[in-house]
């Protein structure tokens, strides 16, 4: 099997994609973030001194997307169409599960972007409860769905 990210040299390359078609590309990630019940608890009251720790999540999940060809080094910049995070109460953990889908019309896929954005808004709660609890666990961080181009749909 070759990959695709090595040329004939095998140096890496990024994948040219200009041949391929334009189609609308879904995909949607999840994660969860596992905390303590003191962490839990200041998050759901809105009682942590770094601010609104969910809302934040949402935003820097956001930003994450769109980022992800700068951290990402054979990722394609792409031309986003829509994102959304979706934060869950998971009580019974205690803790949150994470959900972003991002979407595109184009040449490639979304799936690092979802994945990637789950990821930074993940980072992101921890970040700003860590002084409560540095136990915390990230975990499942993973593809849900993805849907559009060459190689089909896929579903967990």
């Amino acid at each position: 099997m070759n990959l695709t990210h090595l040329d004939e040299n095998q140096r890496p390359k990024m994948v040219d994609v200009s041949d391929k078609n334009q189609t609308t590309r879904v995909a949607v990630a999840s994660g969860i973030i596992e905390m303590s019940q003191n962490a839990y608890d200041a998050i759901v009251t809105e009682k942590t001194k770094k601010g609104p720790v969910l809302q934040t999540a949402v935003i820097a999940a956001i930003m994450g997307v769109k980022k992800t060809s700068d951290l990402i080094p054979m990722c394609h910049p792409l031309n986003l169409s829509g994102i959304n995070c979706d934060v869950e109460e998971l009580a019974e953990l205690p803790g949150f599960k994470l959900t972003v889908t991002a979407k595109l019309t184009g040449q490639t896929g979304v799936e690092m972007e979802a994945l990637t954005g789950t990821s930074i808004g993940l980072l992101t709660i921890y970040d700003m409860v860590k002084a409560i609890d540095k136990g915390m666990v990230i975990r499942h961080v993973q593809l849900e769905t993805k849907s559009g181009g060459k190689s089909g749909d896929y579903k967990r």
